[in-house]
């Protein structure tokens, strides 16, 4: 409420205030909460394309998905109460570095890292291996 009349269609009011403006109100809150990082939809295939396929040999059984101010990450489970044993990370800061995508086990080791998601997940392709007794 103002103690000002209500202006006429076309009318406009002198500004008695120098520090009113006009604020475009998506404008502002995406200045003040910026979206968060994502994963794009051929990127979340692939990555649950490996997630199907590990799931199907009993390695995992769970994920969580965390969109964050600066990453999007893709965690993995053996079991849903236990701290993943992977995680899939998309850090677009370091897109111009490293490579924006990168796979971390349990103990925080970085297992790989590029910049195409394709390449980084080959870390989950496995070679046979002849056991002898």
């Amino acid at each position: 409420m103002t103690d000002q009349p209500d202006l006429r269609p076309g009318e406009i009011r002198a500004a008695d205030n120098s520090s009113s403006s006009v604020v475009d109100l998506k404008e502002y809150r995406q200045s003040k909460d910026p979206l968060p990082v994502t994963f794009h939809r051929r990127e979340l295939d692939a990555i649950l394309w490996i997630y199907g396929r590990m799931v199907g040999e009993g390695e995992w059984r769970d994920y969580a998905i965390d969109h964050l101010k600066d990453r999007a990450v893709f965690s993995v489970f053996k079991r849903s109460g236990e701290i993943p044993l992977f995680r899939i990370e998309k850090n677009p800061k370091l897109a111009a570095k490293q490579g924006a995508f990168s796979v971390i086990n349990t103990n925080g080791t970085i297992l790989k890292r590029g910049h195409e998601l394709q390449q980084v997940l080959k870390v989950f392709n496995k070679t046979l291996k002849l056991v002898e007794k």
